[in-house]
């Protein structure tokens, strides 16, 4: 089963542009939805939080300014990186759109290799071990690349699911994970597992990551779910 692909939601009215984002996003491997204006973004962005948002100024209904401020000044949404498209090239226009809390700005008209670019930049941060990235917690290294996990430099042998699981409390140490959450992350949302499931996995990502000594790294907080630290 595959890892949970990262989710790249595209909001633009022009129908041309948004069909030609979505297909070469979804040729990078990423999951993609998209919306035609700045209403139909936030209700979707509400029942299926992407990471990473590729938003065009020019919106009817909502604009793109207002749909980066509401999402910026929510906590569930607030660390959501966004990516501003504008025809707007003043150097007061870039400066509104990141204030406004936009994590890079793009001028139309742009090339489709360098928005690539500037979403792969974005997904790094949210979301490393889905780019290659190697991933480290006090005495555990993952490399996202080659699929290997060591503990105090003694390799790990994990399966899967577990080497998805530890990808991503790795990925946010400290995170509080709900049994949803991770299901969602590790299994996608498109596969029914029963949340108990979660729980056996993670009996079983704990019993390796003990097995040479150490303290268990994973907490489970009663009534939440689970965290790494």
């Amino acid at each position: 089963m595959r890892q949970s692909q990262p989710h790249v939601m595209i909001v633009e009215d022009e129908p041309s542009q948004r069909e030609v984002l979505c297909y070469n996003l979804a040729a990078e491997g990423y999951r993609v939805t998209s919306a035609e204006n700045g209403e139909e973004a936030l209700l979707l962005i509400a029942e299926d939080r992407p990471d990473v948002i590729v938003l065009d100024w020019m919106l009817p209904s909502v604009s793109g300014i207002e749909v980066c401020r509401q999402l910026k000044i929510r906590a569930e949404t607030r660390d959501m990186p966004i990516i501003m498209l504008s025809a707007r090239s003043e150097e007061v226009d870039r400066v509104r759109g990141l204030q406004t809390g936009a994590d890079d700005y793009v001028v139309k008209p742009y090339a489709i290799s360098e928005l690539m670019a500037r979403v792969k930049i974005q997904l790094r941060r949210v979301r490393p071990s889905t780019v290659g990235q190697m991933l480290s917690y006090e005495d555990i290294s993952l490399d996202a690349e080659t699929h290997r996990v060591s503990r105090s430099d003694k390799p790990l042998k994990l399966g899967p699911t577990e080497f998805r699981l530890l990808a991503a409390f790795m990925e946010k140490p400290g995170r509080v994970w709900s049994r949803e959450a991770l299901l969602d992350r590790v299994w996608g949302r498109d596969i029914y597992v029963d949340t108990r499931t979660v729980d056996v996995h993670v009996g079983r990502l704990r019993k390796v990551l003990t097995q040479h000594g150490g303290p268990d790294p994973l907490r489970t907080v009663r009534g939440s779910g689970y965290a790494l630290g």
